[in-house]
């Protein structure tokens, strides 16, 4: 029967022949598709051979869907779309024929995936042929199942799969052990059923099947410690295995290169390797085999060099006595001088990971390693140097910081900042002394020109700011270095320390000999005016003209000139520093002295992260937290002789978003980085607004964190003196400093009569005596609200309240009705004297709101209250969403040469405050 019916399909097929003409054959397609000249003449056969095809596919009964589907998939290999043949696959696959099975399940794995539902469809085929008697049927399914497995298909099979590791033939057992390591990956639940069959695939002789078995259990116990501890016990049976494989004599079926089976070889290392982590008494089972290993593979070829590869894996991960651990890395070192550039790179990667755990071992390949920087390959030159940054130590630190110099002057501008920020790192580290420190410093910006990092200019000045004995030494050996430099554009980070070095130091240059100060002068302006020369290298220089002009006074006039010439300068920056520059030595030439003081040492924050930006002057906003002390004290009183030119960073009190600033009266927490800072009473400016971004922007850090702790805390601390420029670096846009007025309120009658009669303008046109002090809060506010009601005056001032007072001074906020409206409150700060016995200079105050209001203030009146003057300063609040209105408050003032220093918080606004 089964003959007739073949006989009959023969028949069946040779007529359909005859009907339609044979379709084009694989052959000729592949010889067509590349005959095409061009791409669009290739797509043109491709698109008119896929229409063909769809023909083909319509004919449900074609005899040459076999033929269609395999040049589909050649179409599909060369990157065109071939997603309308998946059901044609199927249908190949549920054939009787052979043939058509093997291009059908081909066509399955490279069509289907388990993101698409279409390939469950196959599942109940895939079970049909797992059962076939014929095994090239079942090996046809479970290379597709390999393959495509999804978590669904994975649980339907799985018993068909634990059956075949049974079977009896070693073709379906390797390929059933391929299938259930899928099936682990897959479903790792489902691993408990094939542990009975993988013991004994353990101890199987054949080779293939064995090396399957192998990848299945090491999968197996990277994935469950239980199973893990299951075959541990197998680790003298592995042992055996691969002792035999070692010392097997010559066998053409598993030889390669001389080696007996290799890929067998590195499979089982790695398991071993799996099984003996972190267990001694596994170590010391596989220690003679490891040994023997790394000791009798032939190194000649590759395949010998695979296997000590993963014995010098095997040694590192178990816990493997020290003579093997100086073997492995000694066959890394061997590695290192191989000629073939992959087992170089290798080697030098292999030996960063095994560096931490044997310094001692690695350090004798130090002089290899330093030899691979100057490799012709880019990739085996950057890990040499990663490697050669870690054998770093104090014993050979001068001589690896010289090869690493070399190596940075040589390499490329890509790896430069890498290496430049390392040399800095382990300079930092092991330095002997500071003049070694700083010569190497110099070195770096030498060799590394414009591609250094930020952290390499601001570790130099760093440096030489906090060394005194080595300032003069840093100064002439960069003037020498900048002066000699031809283009000057192609080394601005060393420009910028030099530049740095001679405004903060440049007295010391006139006690060099042969260097006339016309000629640093000249260098300033040439650094200028050059046109390919950076903003910021241009902020350092015109920031050292006018801090060179107060170390050398007699250069004053000529850097003026210098300097004015930028007061039209397109950036605003340079033009703002200036003209500042240019109204500090017209207006305020004696302070010029004093505000351009040399900076402080700058503290040091070894803790602290190096940036990984590129470029100059970028503000790092961690920099002002080094100066923040330990807090601000209750009650201290400064030193009046003592200098503070960086004033608004010594207000800072820790600011550093984790300060939760409470409300005293409510259980509401706010956070210090919800609020926008200004400043208030001090040298008159034009008005400074702070929008809801405080972090945005040059200059952010300036008045960033002007205040600080908790509200509710009442403290007492030095205040800083008037400003220095000195305070505000090259890299940031300072505020205006010098105004050109000074202007204070004086009260009309306001004289102390005696005792407590003395009478105070806390409202314009309205006095109250002393006694209104020692109310409370509630009567303070009855008393101002009243009054002003009395005089008739609410039209044009609102409901005033006290802001602050304590044993010297007050301060009333009064609403400005006329200005003010239903989103914005204007509103006038007046700030007076308790006593008109006692004189308050230095008043400087402070404000700050939450994110959601804008805080604007105009200029103040003046810094001092003398003899019952008052000062006054306007305030406009922005408030579009109509928030609660809060505020915080910083005072600073001076009385008798003691300065005090107070915050304040104001939570219980009138709701109508501002609002006629």
């Amino acid at each position: 029967m089964e003959v007739a019916n073949t006989i009959k399909q023969v028949i069946n097929d040779a007529v359909e022949r005859v009907k339609m003409p044979a379709p084009l054959r694989l052959r000729d397609l592949i010889r067509m598709i590349r005959a095409a000249r061009t791409a669009a003449e290739e797509r043109e056969v491709v698109n008119k051979e896929c229409a063909n095809i769809r023909n083909t596919f319509r004919d449900e009964d074609s005899v040459w869907r076999c033929r269609s589907v395999a040049k589909l998939l050649y179409i599909h290999m060369l990157g065109y779309p071939a997603h309308f043949g998946q059901l044609e696959c199927l249908k190949l696959i549920a054939s009787p024929r052979f043939t058509d099975k093997r291009i059908g399940y081909l066509g399955a794995m490279l069509l289907l995936d388990e993101r698409q539902d279409t390939h469950l469809l196959i599942t109940n085929v895939l079970k049909n042929d797992l059962n076939s008697n014929a095994q090239f049927v079942v090996g046809l399914a479970l290379c597709t199942l390999g393959t495509i497995a999804s978590v669904e298909m994975s649980r339907d099979l799985a018993p068909e799969i634990e059956k075949l590791l049974k079977s009896s033939n070693a073709y379906l057992r390797k390929k059933a052990a391929l299938c259930a390591f899928r099936i682990v990956r897959k479903v790792p639940e489902l691993m408990e059923m094939f542990l009975p069959a993988c013991r004994t695939l353990i101890a199987e002789k054949n080779h293939a099947v064995l090396i399957t078995a192998v990848t299945l259990v090491t999968e197996m116990c990277e994935k469950s410690p239980d199973t893990y501890n299951y075959f541990k016990k197998m680790i003298p049976t592995l042992v055996r295995t691969m002792k035999t494989l070692i010392l097997s004599g010559y066998s053409p079926e598993h030889d390669v290169s001389g080696v007996s089976d290799p890929f067998l070889q590195v499979k089982l290392l790695r398991l071993l390797r799996v099984l003996g982590r972190g267990d001694q008494e596994a170590a010391e089972a596989m220690n003679d085999l490891l040994a023997q290993v790394a000791t009798n593979t032939e190194t000649s070829k590759n395949v010998g060099n695979a296997i000590l590869y993963e014995t010098v894996h095997a040694i590192m991960d178990v816990q493997s006595e020290s003579g093997l651990r100086v073997l492995a890395v000694n066959i890394l070192g061997r590695f290192l001088l191989n000629s073939d550039k992959n087992i170089r790179y290798v080697a030098l990667t292999t030996l960063q990971k095994t560096v931490t755990l044997d310094q001692n071992a690695v350090q004798r390949h130090r002089s290899t390693v330093l030899d691979c920087l100057k490799d012709p390959d880019v990739s085996i030159r950057r890990r040499a140097m990663e490697l050669s940054f870690q054998l770093v130590v104090e014993s050979n630190l001068e001589s690896m910081t010289r090869e690493l110099l070399a190596f940075l002057s040589r390499s490329e501008p890509e790896v430069k900042s890498v290496c430049a920020s390392n040399l800095v790192s382990i300079a930092e580290r092991y330095a002997p002394s500071p003049s070694w420190h700083f010569h190497t410093l110099y070195e770096i910006l030498q060799a590394a020109g414009n591609y250094v990092r930020d952290d390499v200019v601001s570790s130099t000045l760093q440096l030489v700011s906090d060394s005194p004995a080595i300032q003069a030494e840093a100064v002439s050996l960069l003037w020498e270095a900048v002066k000699n430099l031809k283009n000057l554009e192609d080394y601005q980070p060393l420009v910028q320390v030099c530049c740095w070095c001679i405004g903060e130091y440049g007295d010391s240059l006139l006690s060099i000999p042969d260097v006339p100060m016309d000629e640093v002068l000249e260098s300033f302006q040439q650094i200028l005016w050059s046109p390919h020369v950076s903003i910021i290298t241009r902020q350092y220089s015109i920031m050292a003209l006018e801090k060179l002009s107060a170390r050398v006074p007699d250069t004053t006039n000529r850097i003026r000139s210098i300097v004015d010439a930028f007061g039209s300068h397109l950036n605003v920056d340079l033009q703002q520093r200036a003209i500042e520059f240019g109204a500090l030595c017209r207006s305020f030439d004696h302070l010029r002295g004093p505000i351009l003081e040399k900076m402080p040492p700058m503290p040091v924050d070894k803790d602290s992260k190096r940036g990984t930006s590129n470029g100059a002057g970028d503000t790092n906003s961690n920099d002002v937290d080094l100066l923040i002390e330990d807090g601000i004290s209750t009650s201290r009183d400064r030193d009046p002789t003592s200098s503070d030119s960086n004033v608004l960073l010594n207000i800072i009190d820790g600011l550093d978003g984790d300060n939760d600033l409470g409300m005293s009266s409510s259980s509401a927490v706010y956070d210090s980085s919800d609020f926008s800072f200004a400043m208030g009473f001090k040298n008159p400016q034009p008005p400074i607004t702070t929008s809801s971004n405080i972090f945005g922007g040059v200059g952010g850090n300036d008045l960033l964190d002007l205040l600080g702790g908790s509200f509710g805390d009442e403290l007492s601390t030095p205040a800083p003196e008037p400003l220095s420029l000195t305070s505000v670096g090259p890299n940031i846009t300072s505020m205006p400093l010098f105004p050109n007025f000074t202007h204070s309120v004086a009260i009309n009658g306001g004289t102390e009569i005696s005792g407590q009669s003395q009478q105070h303008e806390l409202i314009p046109g309205q006095y109250f005596p002393s006694s209104f002090f020692s109310m409370n809060k509630p009567e303070q506010q009855s008393s101002l609200w009243l009054g002003a009601e009395h005089d008739g005056i609410m039209s044009e001032y609102g409901k005033a309240i006290l802001a602050y007072s304590d044993e010297h001074i007050w301060i009333i906020f009064v609403p400005l009705l006329a200005y003010s409206s239903q989103t914005t409150i204007v509103m006038q700060v007046r700030a007076g004297g308790r006593s008109s016995q006692s004189q308050v200079n230095d008043l400087i105050f402070q404000a700050a709101v939450p994110k959601s209001l804008q805080l604007t203030l105009d200029p103040p009146s003046g810094t001092s209250i003398v003899q019952g003057t008052v000062i006054t300063q306007r305030v406009t609040i922005g408030n579009p969403s109509k928030a609660t209105l809060k505020m915080k408050l910083k005072i600073s003032y001076s009385v008798s040469g003691r300065s005090q220093e107070k915050i304040q918080e104001i939570h219980d606004f009138p709701a109508d405050f501002g609002m006629s």
